[in-house]
């Protein structure tokens, strides 16, 4: 009791002594720092804001040099339209901008920026130089200020067409903020972060980027995909561009371009991720979900796809206004894009088979698992094989004919004859310690995991057995499942009360805040379901659609694969091996096992000639 008294007390000081003050008026010099708070937390902030007023000023080259960082100076030139001289003190004031004339433009964008506040927050806590000129004026003209301040008149200056704007010494008013910033090579990767994403998102527009007088790179603008290609090169990589993939894809309102890391080129972390919306870099968790989900068959345990993606809709279908510095979005139909990069980019995964003549990829360095070409297809001799599942329970039917369904009754396919055309992975040659079948195609050699290649093979075809199902089993619980939710969550499973009804589960509303589980599906009645359905309702909550019961039964599936598949030390007949290789390149997402393991990797007879110092 004495604790308590003493706690209250405590609190009622608090309130006497934090009592409210009289309100005021903050002076604008206090209002442009807050401002600035907002906008420049370190130099790439800066970056970015001068970087999107040039793209918005039709610039078509820009150059930009980085000081120590970007903490002595950071300067950014372009050839866009200008300012003109009576218009530069504008320019330099809060909320005033050429990109708005009405409300409604504010929900129609088609700018980088729009809320007329990056200059003058920058100059506040900063040295600011700006020159500009337009097309139709002699010369141009130079405003400077410090700290917000302007210092003397705007004078002519020599300058070409565009603008220059200089900033020097950052935080230099405001040391308490200056702390904040790391090391000079800190803020530097933070730049050249930022100007990676304008030049993936702007590939018309040619960017010359220098640090402390050095050029770090050089890009001229990109007109075609070969040109885009090579900015990506340069930006992302040579691996990155080898082991990709171009989708394009459009539907109604919606288009999606871009590329597409192949599954095998997973990374450790989200480092190789750039999404853009009508031009803009965004980091939108609806979107990160969508592609997450779209390689969630594929990928190996704990890593993480790569890609280059640029999704267009009407300007009137997307909210940019929603973050300060611009970087999160708000979709009108959340739902409807989600499902469209969601279908795209499954849909691109799915399709890809093997491809005759693979990129080479550098030698004994990288497998070239899962690149393709759509032009091949499999000829009579070379159909898939029909995998029947008998039995009775939902269980049965995917375990019973097992071994059948694979490799025992590949003597029904007729072998290949090496007269018709050589197909992407070639024909078999000879088994590797009971492990790998080496085969040859027209470009070189191939070496397939035969265990990871049949377990894709057989989970393909046990998906395809259970989805081709009108209802899939039930299992009855003896005492049914109680679970706690929030009545937004109980709401979400009541609307996807049927989808849940055909794959096996009974779930119904008891009260606004409790569900009452009756039945589940026979494939996952050992599994943990508490668990499974609160992740399903968070989320329907969160994104409007889940695949947490699909994946948990595919989880099952994919055990059963692994343990139905050849396993090590089979001895296989050339007949076994050339049907498993045709069966590879007939089956959906064959370049991955169910783990994400690579199944096959190919050698090119130019990689092969580099061992042996053949022709030099």
């Amino acid at each position: 009791m004495p604790e308590r008294e003493k706690v209250y007390n405590f609190r009622a000081m608090s309130m006497q002594e934090h009592s409210p003050g009289k309100i005021r008026l903050l002076d604008d010099s206090l209002v442009n720092q807050i401002a600035a708070g907002e906008v420049v937390e370190r130099p790439a902030s800066l970056l970015k804001e001068l970087l999107e007023n040039s793209l918005d000023a039709g610039a078509t080259e820009i150059r930009i040099h980085v000081d120590r960082g970007g903490q002595k100076r950071v300067s950014v030139s372009d050839n866009g339209c200008g300012i003109r001289p009576e218009q530069i003190g504008l320019a330099v004031s809060r909320h005033a901008t050429s990109k708005l004339n009405s409300a409604e433009d504010l929900f129609n964008l088609s700018t980088m920026g729009f809320r007329g506040e990056a200059l003058p927050s920058i100059a506040a806590v900063s040295r600011l130089t700006l020159q500009t000129r337009v097309s139709d004026e002699r010369t141009g003209f130079e405003y400077r200020a410090q700290g917000g301040e302007p210092i003397g008149e705007i004078r002519p200056v020599a300058h070409e067409t565009g603008t220059t704007v200089t900033i020097e010494d950052l935080f230099f008013n405001t040391p308490a903020r200056r702390k904040f910033l790391r090391t000079e090579q800190t803020e530097f990767n933070h730049c050249d972060a930022v100007v990676r994403k304008v030049a993936l998102g702007n590939p018309g527009v040619g960017i010359e980027f220098m640090r402390d007088g050095k050029t770090v790179f050089h890009l001229p603008s990109a007109r075609d995909i070969a040109g885009m290609s090579s900015r990506l090169e340069k930006i992302c990589g040579q691996p990155f561009t080898v082991q990709s993939l171009y989708v394009e894809h459009s539907v109604d309102a919606y288009a999606l371009e871009g590329w597409m890391g192949l599954p095998t080129f997973s990374r450790s972390q989200r480092d190789l991720q750039y999404f853009f919306v009508n031009g803009r870099p965004v980091n939108d968790h609806l979107v990160s979900h969508a592609v997450k989900r779209a390689y969630s068959d594929v990928l190996y345990h704990g890593r993480h796809p790569a890609f280059v993606l640029f999704l267009r809709l009407d300007p009137k279908l997307v909210d940019v206004n929603v973050h300060p510095a611009k970087s999160e979005v708000r979709f009108r139909e959340s739902r409807a894009v989600y499902d469209f990069i969601y279908r795209t980019l499954n849909r691109s995964i799915a399709e890809i088979s093997p491809e005759e003549g693979a990129v080479a990829l550098p030698v004994m360095t990288a497998a070239e698992a899962g690149v393709f070409r759509p032009n091949y297809s499999p000829g009579p001799s070379q159909r898939r094989l029909r995998m029947s599942i008998g039995g009775q329970s939902a269980a049965g039917r995917l375990t019973s004919g097992m071994w059948d369904a694979g490799l025992d009754r590949v003597h029904e396919v007729a072998a290949a004859d090496e007269s018709q055309d050589i197909p992407p992975l070639g024909f078999a040659v000879a088994q590797l310690k009971g492990i790998y079948i080496l085969a040859e195609n027209a470009d070189g050699m191939i070496v397939v995991d035969m265990h990871a290649a049949h377990e894709r093979i057989t989970y393909e075809a046990l998906k395809s057995e259970v989805e081709s199902l009108d209802t899939i089993d039930s299992q009855p619980l003896l005492v049914p499942i109680r679970l706690n939710m929030s009545s937004a969550e109980v709401r979400c499973l009541e609307s996807y009360r049927e989808q849940l009804s055909r794959i096996g589960f009974e779930i119904e509303a008891f009260g606004e805040d409790q569900v009452v589980i009756r039945a589940v599906p026979d494939l996952l009645k050992t599994g943990d379901i508490e668990t499974l359905i609160r992740d399903t309702a968070s989320d329907l909550k969160e994104y409007g659609n889940t695949d947490r019961p699909r994946d948990a039964m595919n989880e099952v599936l994919s055990s059963i694969a692994c343990h139905g598949s050849v396993r090590a030390n089979r001895k296989m007949e050339i007949e076994e091996m050339n049907a498993l290789l045709r069966q590879i390149e007939s089956v959906e997402r064959s370049g991955q096992c169910n783990h994400g393991r690579p199944t096959w990797m190919s050698m090119t007879l130019p990689d092969i000639d580099k061992w042996f110092m053949r022709g030099r």
